[in-house]
């Protein structure tokens, strides 16, 4: 069904906002600043909008830090991503950084390193690049923007350099 761009948005009183809002929070973990934007597209003002945050919060149905916890978790188990890319995607999101702290403490150092060494492989196999140097610096520039830091990405491209030479 499409929407008609010529209708305007559904106005909704505050009771009935909160009960949306409420099931909205309720299917996923959701943050202050998306839940401020549903509410506000409900046709609210800011101090309803404010009022219904704080009742969430309340309810335990909205909490920052766990949001950042889900959104650590499931971006570097799923996406695969890395801690620099995890605190970017967070700011953005208006995560305050003691939350952002709160959630990175999700990562385990083992299973963070191997993801980074599945990403890596995975993009080795796939480069289609012959020189070495040049292999090098594409896998580097890819793993980086899965937001990697370059001291892990150098470690695992050495580790991976190593491979070769022990199996010959």
């Amino acid at each position: 069904m499409f929407k008609n761009p010529d209708k305007a948005p559904k106005q909704y009183t505050p009771g009935e906002a909160l009960q949306k809002i409420a099931a909205f929070c309720a299917y996923q973990e959701r943050n202050h600043k998306e839940v401020e934007q549903k509410l506000k597209s409900y046709g609210l003002d800011e101090d309803e909008a404010g009022e219904i945050i704080i009742r969430l919060s309340r309810e335990k149905l909205l909490d920052e830090q766990r949001f950042a916890q889900a959104f650590v978790r499931g971006h570097y188990r799923q996406k695969k991503w890395g801690r620099r890319r995890i605190v970017q995607e967070l700011k953005q999101k208006g995560i305050s950084e003691y939350c952002i702290k709160a959630g990175l403490k999700e990562i385990d150092g083992e299973e963070y390193y191997q993801n980074l060494v599945e990403v890596m492989e995975k993009k080795d196999r796939q480069e289609k690049e012959k020189n070495p140097r040049v292999r090098r610096m594409k896998i580097s520039q890819y793993l980086t923007g899965k937001g990697y830091e370059q001291d892990l990405i150098k470690m695992a491209l050495d580790d991976l350099g190593k491979v070769p030479e022990e199996d010959e």
